[in-house]
């Protein structure tokens, strides 16, 4: 079919044909590139079928796959069968949460950072350590897989999150995010699919973008994946995996039902998923549940970090994986060289066998509760989600203004919020929402005054 017979149909993207040299499947991936970058396509856009846009192009219908395909293992675009291409809701966001240099002058309430305290506890253990004899030995390589001693006070650590486990299953990395990095480049593909909530992490969202890794959304009910939405997405999206965080989600701040724990479990263990279980804000759970590992410990990687818990600087994390991962993980660990400092390893483990950490934990809740009271009394009349123990909230928004809107507004006005849309996945459209961390801002008085801020514009929100 020629080119020219589309001129007058209603296309929602109609692309030029490559000219020159350039081969076809480039020509496309590179306009798919530069529209939605530029905004000629946004978020949420449905494309037109594959063979409709191969007959307006004249070109063979594989070439546009291709093109697709590749753009979606890009983050730009998603899929959904029976539904069509979309530009993915999140194809502009910036996936990096970290404070920039360009906004120090704005209050931080959008990065996860936990409150700074005095680390009295590490830092006398520090003191305690460097007088002893063969401290030296500290600084240099250890074993990739962790020395026997600090893998039984992981243990001990990881059962008052919830999880019994035993030493031999535990594989130490630096941190929650590299352990994410170790599972997905050791037992993914390109091409493979893993479930997550429409909401995730924006730390796997990276890491699957950079390894062509597509993340699918579940289906939810009562705010977590329901069991008919990981089964749909087996039989149709042919997912390989899961990726959950079962304890104060991020960015919902939702925690899992203890049925809806045990029904990923069973699915799991049904349909021979691999379960990636974050459980990085667990320990602040003064209650906490069974781990969904406890009800499917062959088939999930539970990852236990310390960053959020003890302190930003002790990168430090714990995967208990089953044995029929392990030899997989130990040696992605070894190719992109995530070998874990024993220093930090031995201040872990003393910090958990002498207690200090439960003392440090503890510490961490009670200021944790005292600021999110601040955030209740400032924030009353709007519904802001999230318990007294979790160290981010999830604001819900007037209706009329959206969570990238205002975000901007927030930071024009001197405060760093996250919006809905950085954590989307897919083609679901995110709810109006933004993240506030409670214990990033430098002082209680420094929070008082980013809520007034945020305070002021819901109230202008509502007004219009």
């Amino acid at each position: 079919m020629s080119i020219n017979s589309f001129e007058n149909y209603p296309m929602s993207w109609k692309p030029k044909k490559a000219a020159g040299n350039e081969r076809l499947c480039v020509s496309l991936v590179r306009q798919l590139e530069e529209d939605i970058k530029t905004g000629v396509l946004l978020p949420g856009t449905r494309l037109p079928p594959q063979r409709e846009l191969a007959d307006y192009l004249d070109i063979n219908v594989s070439t546009v796959s291709r093109a697709f395909k590749e753009c979606t293992q890009k983050g730009l675009l998603s899929s959904t069968v029976g539904s069509g291409t979309f530009v993915a809701y999140d194809a502009t966001a910036n996936l990096c949460l970290l404070p920039s240099p360009k906004t120090r002058t704005v209050i931080e309430m959008g990065s996860v950072f936990p409150e700074a305290v005095a680390y009295k506890e590490i830092t006398g253990l520090i003191e305690k350590m460097i007088t002893e004899p063969d401290f030296g030995i500290l600084f240099q390589y250890g074993p990739t897989e962790g020395t026997s001693w600090h893998k039984d006070a992981a243990v001990k650590l990881i059962a008052q999150a919830g999880y019994q486990t035993t030493p031999d299953k535990l594989l130490p990395t630096n941190g929650g995010q590299n352990a994410i990095a170790v599972i997905l480049s050791g037992l993914f593909h390109p091409g493979d699919r893993i479930g997550t909530d429409p909401l995730t992490y924006t730390g796997i969202k990276t890491v699957a973008k950079m390894l062509g890794i597509q993340l699918i959304p579940i289906r939810q009910k009562n705010g977590e994946m329901s069991a008919d939405g990981i089964l749909y997405a087996c039989k149709n999206e042919n997912i390989k995996g899961l990726y959950i965080m079962p304890d104060f989600q991020n960015p919902t701040t939702h925690s899992m039902s203890d049925s809806g724990r045990q029904a990923i479990g069973e699915i799991a263990r049904e349909k021979k998923l691999i379960v990636l279980e974050d459980v990085i804000y667990s320990l602040l759970n003064q209650t906490p549940k069974n781990a969904v590992a406890s009800y499917a410990p062959d088939q999930t990687i539970y990852i236990a970090s310390l960053s959020k818990v003890f302190a930003p600087g002790l990168r430090l994390a714990y995967m208990v994986s089953p044995e029929q991962y392990k030899k997989d993980l130990v040696t992605a660990m070894y190719n992109i060289n995530l070998s874990v400092s024993p220093f930090l390893s031995e201040i872990a483990s003393r910090m958990i066998v002498s207690k200090n950490a439960d003392r440090l934990i503890e510490n961490r809740r009670q200021l944790t509760r005292v600021r999110n009271q601040l955030i209740d009394e400032a924030l009353s009349g709007y519904r802001v989600l999230g318990s007294a123990d979790c160290i981010f909230r999830w604001l819900l928004l007037p209706k009329g203004i959206t969570g990238n809107t205002f975000e901007s507004l927030a930071q024009a006005a001197g405060v760093q919020v996250y919006a809905a849309e950085r954590f989307a996945v897919g083609n679901v459209k995110p709810v109006a929402a933004v993240r506030l961390a409670v214990g990033a801002a430098n002082s209680n008085d420094e929070l008082l005054a980013g809520l007034e801020i945020i305070g002021d514009l819901l109230k202008k929100a509502d007004r219009k």
